[in-house]
């Protein structure tokens, strides 16, 4: 299975290497996958976002969300508001239901997240954020630089995930048999508050494992266009 994981990888990164725009790592494309280890559809997008993992330029964030756990196994990563920060995607982008997977591209577009080219091409399409706030992690803390709010201001997110790959046996469901790799998968989302404009400081809440990486996202609020976006290193 790990084979699989790299060989996808491989794909999605010669896909991506043909952007003639890339971002940078100032200005991080910010790709969230919505997965489960209860839909048989998602082991291909979890092996597409290895490849965004591994670049500087982007923050790859894989959510698991929990509404497959009921047709017959429980997802070991889900969490209910991973599931609600998607139905929030679903409102915002115009969409009747979720899916999964679905990848979402700087909160502006979403594809199906197992197709590596039509990834690559939406982060193509889509805007790098280098308009936004400048954003850094330090000193324990958020910041936000001055810059043009948009109308009610923009959230201030924190998604505290793990680089590793880890992989799970899952005994019963669609993928009943299988050892399913996942990458950056998040542990944690946190509201930090609300950036209107002004220069802010936003204190983070300490890691209980270093190995884990900090996120922190701009957004517009109501799950709107991302605006900046930056993360740290494990320790």
């Amino acid at each position: 299975m790990r084979d699989l994981l790299l060989r996808g990888a491989a794909l999605a990164l010669a896909a991506a290497a043909t952007s003639a725009a890339a971002a940078d790592s100032r200005h991080p494309l910010v790709i969230e996958l919505f997965q489960s280890q209860g839909c048989s559809s998602c082991p291909p997008a979890n092996a597409n976002l290895v490849a965004w993992a591994r670049r500087d330029d982007a923050i790859a964030l894989n959510f698991a969300v929990d509404y497959w756990d009921a047709l017959g196994w429980k997802d070991t990563f889900a969490k209910p508001e991973f599931t609600a920060r998607q139905s929030a995607y679903a409102r915002a982008l115009g969409h009747g239901e979720v899916y999964t997977p679905q990848a979402i591209v700087n909160g502006r577009a979403d594809v199906t997240g197992a197709d590596a080219a039509e990834l690559a091409a939406l982060t193509e399409r889509e805007d790098r954020g280098a308009g936004g706030p400048e954003a850094a992690i330090e000193g324990g803390a958020a910041r936000i630089g001055a810059g043009a709010a948009p109308v009610g201001g923009a959230d201030v997110w924190l998604a505290r995930y793990d680089p590793a790959i880890r992989e799970v046996a899952v005994k019963r469901g669609e993928n009943a048999g299988r050892r399913l790799p996942h990458v950056d998968i998040v542990t944690d989302l946190v509201r930090l508050g609300r950036w209107r404009g002004a220069a802010e400081r936003f204190e983070l809440p300490p890691k209980p494992d270093p190995r884990l990486v900090d996120a922190v996202i701009v957004q517009a609020a109501g799950n709107g266009p991302i605006l900046a976006a930056v993360k740290d290193s494990p320790e």
